[in-house]
């Protein structure tokens, strides 16, 4: 097990502590393994990557049968057991079915007798495991104790974004050992980003294999220190705003290209940070208004990038289908995203009151670019500071509903919003969230409902 470990220590930084208690807990196929593990935590944490990993391993290196699936994949439950059967007992196609749990259950019974049994380990990883509460009531209460009903050296592992919490019913459950994979900070996210430099560096050198100039550049430029200062100012932009790694990865990727522009040009010289930070600000703010989107860059119009980007995002905004109200609360989160709370009086109540007008307040209106808070990107709100500003500009009245509170769900699945601190105390209202989309998207939404989105900006006032 420590050469397993070791092996995806390797593959998996910042997570050395995670690696070492799962193996631990799993430990030798001859020892006896933990009935269930709950392995939960955000988006982008690693859960389905490492997991995989572990399986693979120890199926490799030890006498282990593993399976590893998928619960959305999984409309019935029919299809889950036959995808498991079929995972740990590969080839014997029809001889093994399973229509129901208790029929599962009896055909692993049976492998208990056969030869070797006894040291032989059987793993099974279920991802998204909280799409087992919408299955049959007794699945997830067997796979729970599929140790104990079958005697063999099993046990499941359950993964999933929710605490084990959310799962229990009238009927209870077994406990799990419980393992929470936090999410990664800043630095942690700079050094996962910054370990597949080598690879990064090979596809510029392959890249420019054809322009000697540019290739005898990047070789001298492209260092792994010019790297990780482009990663430092690529999450001062980001981090705040989105946590996940491969979606942050994805991003880097496609921004190092403009980055690195005018060391290639000769113009700006791979040690002057402030004058790349210069010219990489702007696109970077741009790419954060994006995330998820997947809006490429087409190849042949370079210089009208700018305007085919806008129209892209203007399609996307107007197709998007999101029920009434949802569209004024994804307008009510951006607003709290890009105002100061303390501007909320003034911005969204009739009667607020004169205000006397003070040269600071002169010269702090007269904001650059640069300081505008809809460039310097999304600030974290309250649940109810959320609701008050959506209450202030919808002009009818509604209730506060289990529906309209779903909607918010909604745009957090949809990756509109994301979570800053507190997810599993949306209730009492400590939760924070930030707006993930753009200005020019925002409007597009404005337009849609009749809206102006402008008259309640402070940068615009």
């Amino acid at each position: 097990m420590e050469s397993i470990c070791s092996s995806m220590e390797k593959l998996f930084p910042c997570r050395e502590a995670a690696i070492g208690i799962l193996g631990e807990l799993i430990g030798d196929s001859k020892e006896a393994y933990p009935s269930a593990i709950y392995l939960f935590g955000h988006s982008g944490t690693g859960k389905t990557a490492l997991t995989r990993a572990f399986l693979k391993e120890c199926g490799r290196k030890q006498n282990v049968r593993t399976a590893h699936l998928n619960a959305i994949e999984c409309y019935t439950t029919k299809i889950m057991l036959e995808i498991l059967l079929d995972s740990l007992a590969p080839g014997q196609g029809d001889a093994l079915k399973a229509d129901n749990m208790l029929d599962f259950v009896e055909q692993l019974h049976q492998w208990h007798g056969a030869p070797g049994a006894e040291s032989q380990g059987f793993l099974i990883a279920v991802d998204n495991a909280e799409r087992l509460r919408d299955m049959d009531a007794n699945v997830l209460p067997v796979l729970l104790r599929l140790q104990q009903l079958t005697s063999l050296n099993l046990c499941v592992i359950l993964l999933s974004q929710l605490p084990f919490e959310k799962f229990y019913n009238k009927t209870g459950l077994s406990e799990v050992i419980s393992l929470h994979l936090a999410q990664y900070n800043k630095a942690e996210t700079q050094r996962i980003l910054g370990s597949d430099f080598a690879q990064v560096r090979s596809q510029l050198l392959e890249q420019f294999a054809q322009d000697t100039k540019r290739l005898e550049i990047c070789q001298e430029a492209v260092t792994e220190e010019f790297y990780n200062n482009y990663l430092n100012l690529f999450l001062s932009v980001f981090y705040k705003a989105c946590r996940d790694v491969p979606e942050l990865q994805l991003t880097a990727r496609k921004c190092l290209s403009i980055y690195l522009e005018p060391v290639l040009d000769g113009t700006v010289e791979a040690t002057d940070i402030s004058r790349l930070w210069r010219h990489i600000a702007g696109p970077l703010r741009s790419a954060l208004t994006q995330i998820y989107m997947r809006i490429e860059k087409p190849p042949e119009e370079t210089e009208d990038f700018a305007a085919i980007e806008d129209q892209s995002v203007r399609k996307l905004a107007q197709s998007l289908e999101l029920p009434y109200y949802a569209k004024f609360l994804l307008i009510a989160a951006f607003l709290a995203s890009h105002n100061a709370a303390n501007q909320d009086k003034r911005l969204f109540v009739k009667h607020h009151g004169k205000q006397r007008k003070r040269m600071q307040m002169v010269n702090a209106r007269a904001k650059t670019t640069e300081k505008m808070s809809t460039t310097l990107g999304p600030k974290s709100f309250s649940i109810d500071r959320l609701l008050a500003i959506f209450y202030a500009i919808l002009e009818e009245k509604v209730g506060l509903t289990c529906n309209l509170l779903s909607q918010i769900s909604t745009l957090v699945h949809l990756k509109l919003l994301s979570f800053v601190s507190g997810e599993q105390n949306i209730m009492d209202g400590s939760a924070r969230l930030q707006c993930t989309i753009g200005l020019e998207f925002v409007m597009q939404i404005g337009k849609v409902v009749g809206f102006n989105v402008r008259q309640y900006l402070c940068d615009f006032m």
